[in-house]
């Protein structure tokens, strides 16, 4: 079960770090998005190409409409830090518990 411990943590802590980098690159893309960035910039396409899918689906949902505030961080930082909460939380306390 040690074994098997260990392997659970290591998922998690991997994961921790993949939804806290989201996190912070979803706040950089809110950011970048109050001043008028260089659509050919490296750095902002690599924050488009990142973000972009996870933001989509709360566009669907949250239209703009003639609003002009782009609800979708908000929302994808919502969904973000639920998961680190209850996911991440739930699979360290399965993994102590597997020792």
């Amino acid at each position: 079960m040690f074994v098997l411990s260990n392997f659970v943590l290591a998922i998690t802590t991997i994961l921790d770090f993949i939804l806290t980098a989201l996190n912070w690159l979803i706040i950089i893309r809110a950011l970048i998005s109050w001043v008028n960035p260089d659509p050919y910039n490296p750095i902002v396409q690599f924050l488009y190409k990142t973000t972009e899918p996870l933001l989509q689906p709360f566009r669907r949902i949250l239209p703009m409409y003639n609003v002009g505030i782009d609800f979708s961080p908000i929302l994808a930082l919502l969904v973000v830090w639920f998961l680190k909460i209850f996911l991440v939380g739930t699979l360290y306390g399965v993994a102590a518990r597997l020792r």
